[in-house]
C-alpha cells in the first residue's frame, strides 16, 4: 500500500495482510482500517487468493487497539461518521469477507484488535499473545463489534467478565475460552498459520464460499433458516465444475485440481 499502513505479501493461493505500524503497538486509526478494507476488497476480485492471513509487524503486537490519540477532541458526530463509514469499517469488511480469513495473533490483541481478530473465521495465537477488550479503562464500550462477537464465542458470562473488567487473557486461556482455535509457540505461528492456509486454499473455492455464508447463517438466522439455506447452497454446489472434478478424482484415487469455477 502507498502509505505503508499495512503491507502485501501472497505466497502461492495465500495473501498476508500486516498491519505495519509497529511503533504505536500496531493500533488501528483510521488510514489503516481503511487500507485494510481496500485490500480485502481487491483479493475478494482477485481469483488467485482464496485465503487471507492477517497479522501484525514486529513481535510485541498484533493490534493493541485503537489509535487513541484520534479520540482526543472527536466530537459524537465526527465519532458516528468514523463508526458507520464503509471505506473504514474493517470489521465488517473483515465479517463479510467470503474468502477463508484467519488472524495469526503474535502479541497483544486488545481493544479493536482483539475486535477484528474476532471477525475473521479461525484464531491462531502465539503462546506469547495476550487478548481482551480494556475499552471499559477508558470509560468506553466496545464499538468494533465486541459485545456482539465475544458471547458468540465465549458463552454470555466470560464475556460480561471480560467487557466488565477490561482484564487481558493469556493464550492459553483464550484457548479455553474458545476465544482462539489453537496456540502455538511464537516461533512456530506464521509457519503453522501458512501451512494452515495454504491447506485450506487447495480445496474447492466454490465450496468453501458456500460454507462459509452457510456457517455464517448459523448465528445469525433461526435454525430453520439456516438448514434451508445449507439445503439450497448443497444443491447449487452440484453446478459447480468444482464439485464434479472432486467426485471424478475421488473415483479415479487422485486428489482434485480445484479451479474455483
Amino acid at each position: 500500500m502507498a502509505d505503508d499502513t499495512i503491507l502485501i505479501s501472497t505466497e502461492g493461493r495465500v495473501a498476508t495482510i500486516t498491519i505495519n505500524r509497529p511503533d504505536k503497538l500496531n493500533a488501528l486509526n483510521e488510514p489503516t482500517r481503511a487500507a485494510i478494507v481496500t485490500a480485502l476488497h481487491k483479493f475478494e476480485h482477485d481469483p488467485e487468493v482464496r485465503v487471507v492471513i492477517l497479522t501484525g509487524a514486529g513481535e510485541k503486537a498484533f493490534i493493541a487497539g485503537a489509535d487513541i490519540g484520534e479520540f482526543d477532541g472527536r466530537t459524537p458526530v465526527d465519532q458516528f461518521r468514523v463508526m458507520n463509514s464503509p471505506e473504514a469499517n474493517a470489521f465488517e469488511a473483515a465479517d463479510r469477507f467470503p474468502k477463508p480469513i484467519i488472524a495469526a495473533i503474535n502479541g497483544f490483541c486488545l481493544g479493536g484488535g482483539c475486535e477484528l481478530a474476532m471477525a475473521c473465521d479461525i484464531r491462531i495465537a502465539s503462546d506469547r499473545a495476550k487478548l481482551g477488550q480494556p475499552e471499559i479503562n477508558l470509560g468506553l464500550l466496545p464499538g468494533g463489534g465486541g459485545t456482539q462477537r465475544l458471547p458468540r464465542l465465549v458463552g454470555l458470562g466470560d464475556a460480561y467478565r471480560l467487557l466488565y473488567t477490561g482484564d487481558m487473557v493469556t493464550a492459553d486461556e483464550a484457548l479455553r475460552l474458545g476465544l482462539v482455535s489453537e496456540v502455538v509457540p511464537a516461533a512456530d505461528l506464521m509457519p503453522r498459520v501458512k501451512a494452515l492456509a495454504a491447506a485450506i486454499a487447495s480445496k474447492s473455492p466454490v465450496a468453501l464460499r458456500y460454507i462459509k455464508e452457510a456457517v455464517r447463517a448459523s448465528v445469525r438466522a433461526p435454525m430453520d433458516e439456516g438448514l434451508r439455506l445449507e439445503r439450497t447452497l448443497f444443491g447449487l454446489v452440484f453446478s459447480s465444475a468444482d464439485m464434479k472434478e472432486g467426485v471424478k478424482a475421488f473415483l479415479e484415487k487422485r486428489k482434485p485440481d480445484f479451479q474455483g469455477r
